[in-house]
């Protein structure tokens, strides 16, 4: 397995795509079923190789993720040969900009001296998936990338 099985809120979310990666393969719902009870191995192969697809697919169509720690924002965008990255660092501890107060104190002080902005490029590693999905396993959420957008335009 590359990436790690789906949970089970998500393949009950996903229940309907499973059905459809099942019959691909040519396997019933009755085979399926004694499957699970006759070799659960091979059941539980065909869930993590379901889930690595569903991964891989939104993996690739990943172009934003954002992490928010206490005292920091990372905000990364994915174009074809490097990662970029934006880090906006709040240098007063006593501002969590994962709370409501603290981001919107943030938001109404980005000009503030507590506040510094970093940017960095990285090139990929020899997967560009498996790096996206080693930042979601820290804590990093796909976006849409308005944030990131933002603070490019804010800081360039």
């Amino acid at each position: 397995m590359k990436y790690s099985r789906l949970t089970k809120e998500q393949f009950e979310e996903l229940h309907q795509e499973f059905i459809n990666f099942l019959a691909t393969q040519s396997i019933t719902h009755e085979e399926w079923t004694n499957l699970k009870t006759n070799k659960p191995e091979m059941a539980e192969m065909e869930l993590d190789v379901f889930s690595d697809l569903i991964w891989e697919g939104a993996l690739n169509k990943a172009e934003y993720l954002e992490h928010f720690a206490p005292q920091h924002m990372y905000l990364f965008h994915f174009d074809e040969a490097n990662m970029h990255a934006i880090v906006v660092n709040v240098k007063n501890e006593s501002i969590d900009i994962t709370t409501q107060e603290g981001y919107d104190w943030l938001r109404e002080n980005l000009m503030d001296d507590n506040v510094e902005f970093l940017q960095a490029d990285k090139e990929y590693s020899e997967d560009k998936n498996l790096d996206k999905f080693k930042m979601i396993e820290q804590g990093a959420v796909i976006t849409k990338g308005e944030l990131y957008r933002y603070f490019d335009k804010l800081i360039n």
